[in-house]
């Protein structure tokens, strides 16, 4: 009897480690992800931020009484 019982809890407790393998391997997966999302969206952003530049140079050429300085705030507003 007790025997049965120890099988049945050890089977229990295996597939709890399974399940929790799973999830723990999900979740890297997902972070993973998410990282190279970051990675992207601030290669954007750099790229943006190099395109604005060239056109506020453009525009300055073309009348530089009319630019208004626009500097980023640390919020990124």
């Amino acid at each position: 009897m007790i025997g049965g019982f120890v099988v049945v809890r050890a089977s229990k407790e295996a597939k709890t480690a399974e399940v929790w393998r799973a999830e723990a391997e999900a979740q890297k997966a997902r972070a993973d992800r998410l990282q190279d999302d970051l990675a992207e969206i601030k290669e954007r952003l750099k790229r943006i931020e190099a395109e604005n530049a060239r056109l506020i140079g453009l525009l300055t050429a073309l009348d530089p009484r009319q630019i208004t300085p626009h500097t980023r705030t640390p919020e990124g507003s």
